[in-house]
């Protein structure tokens, strides 16, 4: 601490004041530090809570709800345990979402994902607690996977009021929401109306792979899937959707099985078995398969699809080759695609070409159980 001097002006009165000039203290090895500045302030578990289920977003009003007043909003700012993403709007992480490379949530540690979920968060956090989550956003809040790349951030509001248009964030004006979903709290488009809104404005393969993630989710079922068909008639570009919607097939896992299914249909090769499974002796099941063919000679032809998420690990490494080393040792024949692969198309003109050649016919019986002998 030094002092310094300097002089006071008063009418009538000249006097010398002291200023106290506060100075950062030498640590040793080199490094400074100021005996003033206040450690971080912890957020409350409630605002820590809701934030992780709105990955890790919180807005202004929340946090007061929480008890964190707008000052103490200000100082977690200064100290950098909020970054603020918008008016009102503070992210608890302070690596910007394109340059993190896992999922702040350790239970779930997709990344991808978690950059999606947030874009839907942050577009609901900006119209405040009257939004509802519509078409591809509400698609992506419920869990169903199959979106493009980069989904629509769409929202609505139920009292229907005008409201400034944020960048990235598509208001629709939607006529009424008699029912609306729960999801983290916020109001969601329920899954059929969703489904309604969002198939007329993806592509074919998105619209497809949409489906089959809510119906192998259970999300909803033949019903209530035909009933999301319904509500769809009418909308602008639902026209190319209706064969689509026939398309479906719960049984495909992951997105990336119903894009190979579909180009194998293209390609005029229709799998004859999905999630096929092959069994030991000891009547263990050895292996269940993405898509499989039937051969004429009695074996089969086995496509699979190698997610990134389910097959990258080591342990699913060593998985997948004992399980394939078993398959072609019992004579059976077995590719392999990325999801990468499949999203481009080139399962189906391989896999037709496979299958000429080993005489395949479409249609032929295939046995109810299946054994690796």
């Amino acid at each position: 601490m030094q002092y310094g001097a300097r002089t006071a002006t008063h009418p009538g009165v000249r006097r010398r004041m002291l200023t106290v000039v506060h100075r950062p203290s030498a640590r040793p090895g080199g490094f400074w530090c100021h005996d003033s500045v206040r450690s971080p302030e912890t957020l409350p578990p409630a605002a820590l809570s809701l934030a992780r289920r709105q990955e890790q977003l919180i807005d202004s009003q929340q946090l007061q709800a929480c008890g964190v007043n707008r000052s103490r909003i200000s100082r977690n700012v200064g100290y950098g345990t909020l970054r603020r993403v918008g008016h009102g709007i503070y992210d608890l992480i302070a690596v910007p979402p394109e340059q993190r490379t896992m999922d702040p949530d350790p239970e779930r540690n997709d990344l991808h994902q978690h950059r999606r979920r947030r874009g839907a968060w942050l577009g609901l956090l900006r119209y405040g607690p009257r939004a509802v989550a519509v078409g591809q956003t509400a698609l992506l809040l419920h869990g169903v996977e199959g979106l493009p790349v980069e989904p629509r951030v769409e929202v609505s509001r139920q009292d229907r009021r005008e409201r400034t248009s944020f960048e990235g964030v598509t208001l629709r004006r939607y006529v009424s929401f008699r029912h609306v979903a729960d999801v983290g709290g916020r109001r969601v488009a329920p899954i059929q109306l969703a489904l309604a809104q969002a198939v007329p404005t993806l592509e074919r393969r998105e619209a497809v792979a949409v489906h089959d993630s809510a119906l192998h989710r259970r999300l909803v079922n033949a019903v209530t899937l035909r009933e999301a068909h319904d509500l769809a008639r009418g909308r602008r570009g639902v026209e190319r959707t209706h064969p689509w919607w026939d398309l479906t097939d719960g049984r495909a896992e992951s997105p990336a099985e119903t894009w190979a299914r579909l180009s194998c249909l293209d390609a005029g090769a229709p799998p004859d078995a999905l999630q096929h499974l092959f069994y030991r002796r000891d009547g263990s099941v050895a292996a269940r398969v993405d898509l499989a063919w039937h051969l004429p000679d009695g074996h089969w032809f086995i496509c699979e699809i190698d997610g990134r998420t389910a097959h990258e690990s080591p342990q699913a490494l060593l998985r997948d080759r004992r399980r394939q080393n078993e398959l072609v040792a019992a004579g059976h024949r077995v590719v392999r695609f990325t999801g990468a692969d499949a999203y481009r198309d080139l399962p189906g003109a391989a896999i037709r070409a496979h299958l000429q050649r080993l005489g395949w016919v479409p249609g032929g019986r295939i046995p109810p159980v299946s054994w690796l002998d």
